[in-house]
This record gives structure tokens, sequence and C-alpha cells, in this order.
């Protein structure tokens, strides 16, 4: 049994794991941090510093404000984190990388299990249409209440591609200024913001008599839910280090990075 502590227990993402892990026979969340005081099936602390609940690991979806006192806490708990929030300074990813010398951190930009087999996925398609001379582009569309543009996870995806092919793309957002033919070496990132259209993901390697589109939609959040309690469960009792969900998606396929 993995006992979690859920850091932003009150936020949407953290009703979602609640909801997940009570169906769970092999995860128990035995505590929640949040700013504000709420009625849980779990006690729920508003100062991190209060809890003196015993656990295995810590899920994190809550705010990069909340950073330094939740490695602080992780420290002298000997605690890992499954760090699902985003939006984190350049200092503050230099400070969870040094954190993780001390204690095992899983940090991705989207939990999906969907989303990052297709991030494996992409490593081995940009290996084969790339050399071949096929276009990337990838389009994303979520609703409008969306507030940064483009996603983390598309960004994600293109860092795949980039990385599998040794950093040969410039990434290119807008050409509305700029008026010339494509570039070989562009990645084009695009992103659509409209009414309630749920998070959609799309990759193109477009040849010459040919497109290869791979499209992903998350139709709900338990998506990224079920991804954070497996994580969960897969980091506790892990060796200090940086993990991602393919070192998840390894450990249940029985495969190795």
């Amino acid at each position: 049994m993995t006992k979690i502590i859920m850091h932003g227990c009150n936020g949407r993402m953290g009703r979602v794991i609640a909801d997940i892990v009570k169906a769970d026979q092999d995860s128990e969340i035995v505590a929640g941090i949040d700013i504000a005081e709420s009625e849980m099936e779990f006690p729920v602390f508003t100062d991190i510093e209060a809890c003196d609940i015993a656990a295995d690991v810590i899920i994190d979806f809550s705010s990069p404000k909340a950073l330094d006192s939740l490695l602080k806490y992780a420290e002298k708990k000997s605690l890992p984190i499954v760090l699902c929030t985003t939006g984190f300074t350049s200092e503050q990813l230099d400070q969870i990388r040094e954190h993780s010398q001390k204690a095992a951190i899983l940090k991705s930009a989207n939990m999906s299990m969907g989303i990052n087999t297709i991030i494996k996925l992409l490593k081995d398609a940009a290996n084969v249409f790339v050399p071949a001379g096929y276009d990337v582009e990838i389009v994303e569309q979520h609703h409008n209440q969306k507030l940064d543009a483009p996603s983390g996870t598309a960004l994600a995806l293109a860092d795949a591609i980039n990385d599998a092919r040794n950093g040969e793309f410039t990434y290119v957002y807008d050409r509305s200024q700029v008026r010339q033919k494509r570039d070989k070496k562009e990645l084009g990132i695009s992103a659509v913001r409209a009414g309630n259209i749920p998070g959609t993901h799309e990759v193109f390697f477009a040849g010459p008599d040919e497109l290869i589109e791979i499209k992903h939609i998350a139709y709900s959040r338990n998506i990224f839910g079920n991804g954070a309690v497996n994580a969960a469960k897969f980091l506790a009792g892990k060796k200090p280090g940086m993990y991602d969900m393919s070192d998840v998606i390894a450990d249940m396929t029985g495969t190795i990075e």
C-alpha cells in the first residue's frame, strides 16, 4: 500500500486524484496540504510543516510559489515527490535538479500515460521521417480559458522530436511577419483557443506523397490523475534522482529505457 500526501488537495486535480485513490486498492491518501481548510476523508493541513503523518510519497498539484516549503519538508521527511505543477522559473528548475541529488523527484509536463507513450513513439518516428525530408508541425487546441500558449505538452512533444534529432530544429510560432518558403529545419507549433475544446494535440509528419498524423485528445482530467497515482506508486522507495513518466511506462511494460 503506497501512502500518499496530496499537496494541493483542494484544487481540481487534487480532488480528482482523491477520487481515483479511493477506488485503488494499492494506494491511500493519508494527508492533504492546501492553503485553505477543507473537509476530506483524510486530515488537511494548511501548513505543510504541521503535517506529522507518515507517508511514502508526495503528489504535488499546487503552485510554483509553494516549491520552497515543499522541498524543505520533503528533505526533512526523506520523501520522494511526484511534481505535477508547471510554470517554474529557471531558478526553481535548478532548485528541483539540486534536490533530486538528495531524493527522488518525478517531474513531467503532462502526466497522461497516452501522451508519454506518444513521446516515445515520436522519437522513433522523427528518426524515420526527418532524414527522409518530411516536414514536422504541431497543432494544439484548448478551451478559451487556458492561459498559456503553446501548451507545455506541445513543447514537450516538440522537444522529444528535437532531442531525437540532436537539436536540429528551430521552433516557429508565428509566420505572419515573414514572406518566405518554409525552412526544412523549422518545427511549427500552432495554438487554438476556443469554446470548450478538450485538450487536443496533433503532430504531423508531412512528406511529398503522404501525411502521418499522431493525435491525442484528453476528454477528462482523470488521465492526468491516473498517471500521477501510477507515478507515485512507482516512485515510492526509489533512490535519489530525476525521473519522468517514461520511467513509469518502462516499469509497467517491463522495458528498459
